[in-house]
């Protein structure tokens, strides 16, 4: 490995520059955050950033969407690519036939593994192979989206040839969509393969699906960092399950603490504070008997002593294995919808109250208790 860099569209602050110095000092890699001019899809920074990429000549370059979690088998996916070399290797994993309609489908060819179809979120049942967002590309993979993007500079052109009444029609000749113009646009010509997983996978869509992600590593961690998780010893806090504590966090001897709970840079637990299901930020406080369960307490936050803070998850079907987790909607008629419940950074509960499947957005100083709200 060379070099990572990070793509997006978002203006870079202190927090993601620190973010990028630590991981500079832990990887001994050099990580760099590219930025977008407007947003370009899921494949237009590749292209608009192809000269910082292929910079230093590169054997190929691995593409991971943000907002999934996985092993992430890049040794394996590296293997295949050099038994036998292809511009596009997808990594796949299997859904039940309901959930893979929300995803990208992959129909291969079994004995090897080619891509001979593949439909974005299609509206009937194509295959149970989905697209994990993970890939290794070929530096001849640029191609196909220099392409695109010549192909839609050309159908800018006859928008504007249009004249004024037709805006809106055309994106931007920078904006590819990875999956639609070029994944299915090539699926079936011998360009594309998908090596199959049955490792952890999951998208991070929701809040929700952030729990049940921080489940998913916790577990890994007996396998691969057992030295991370929370061992219960005596005089320290009760541990059931897996738990992961920062070094630099308080945690009085009283509490208890887990399944699946991860604890930050700094937080602070009192006497007889329970926790389960939740993360906790760094720099958050937890008063004597807070309860919190289903929850992501923001940083900064405090929750007063015996308040109780406490969501609904919506975990994937357990009796399922091929089960995924959904992109959960908030609303419903109007309404919101029972969910695990978020604190935004420094907001301040009072003692011997309940925030009952809510939303508090940040710096907020409450006096009451909420169920099922957003509080502004």
């Amino acid at each position: 490995m060379q070099e990572i860099l990070l793509i997006g569209f978002y203006q870079p602050d202190e927090p993601l520059t620190q973010f990028l110095e630590a991981a500079q000092q832990e990887f001994h890699l050099p990580v760099r955050y590219l930025q977008e001019f407007v947003p370009l899809g899921t494949g237009g920074g590749l292209y608009h950033f192809r000269d910082q990429i292929l910079a230093g000549g590169p054997e190929a370059f691995f593409v991971l969407n943000a907002d999934v979690c996985s092993d992430f088998p890049l040794s394996a996916m590296l293997e295949a690519h050099r038994h036998q070399r292809h511009p596009f290797l997808l990594l796949g994993t299997t859904a039940n036939r309901t959930q893979s309609l929300n995803y990208g489908c992959i129909v291969e060819n079994p004995q090897t593994h080619e891509v001979l179809h593949y439909v974005e979120k299609p509206s009937t049942f194509i295959s149970d192979i989905i697209n994990c967002g993970i890939y290794l590309f070929s530096p001849e993979a640029l191609k196909p989206l220099r392409d695109v993007f010549q192909r839609n500079q050309q159908d800018g052109q006859f928008c504007l040839a249009l004249g004024e009444d037709s805006p809106g029609l055309w994106p931007g000749a920078g904006t590819i969509r990875l999956e639609q113009d070029v994944f299915s646009a090539l699926a079936g010509q011998g360009q594309i393969y998908v090596h199959l997983t049955d490792g952890i996978w999951s998208q991070i869509k929701s809040a929700g699906s952030a729990l049940y992600a921080s489940r998913l590593y916790l577990s890994r961690y007996q396998n691969t960092h057992p030295e991370r998780l929370a061992k219960h010893t005596p005089g320290g806090p009760r541990i059931r399950g897996n738990v992961y504590i920062h070094p630099t966090a308080k945690v009085a001897p009283s509490a208890v603490l887990g399944p699946n709970v991860s604890i930050g840079k700094g937080v602070t637990v009192g006497e007889g504070v329970r926790l389960r299901e939740s993360i906790v930020l760094h720099g958050a406080t937890l008063q004597e008997h807070t309860c919190v369960l289903h929850s992501i307490v923001g940083w900064g936050s405090t929750v007063g002593r015996w308040a109780r803070v406490e969501g609904t998850p919506n975990d994937p079907n357990p009796n399922d294995p091929r089960a995924r987790m959904d992109s959960e909607s908030l609303f419903k008629d109007g309404k919101l919808l029972p969910a695990i419940t978020i604190l935004g950074c420094r907001v301040r509960i009072p003692a011997e109250v309940l925030i009952l499947n809510s939303i508090v957005l940040p710096h907020k100083e409450l006096s009451r208790s909420f169920t099922n709200q957003i509080i502004l």
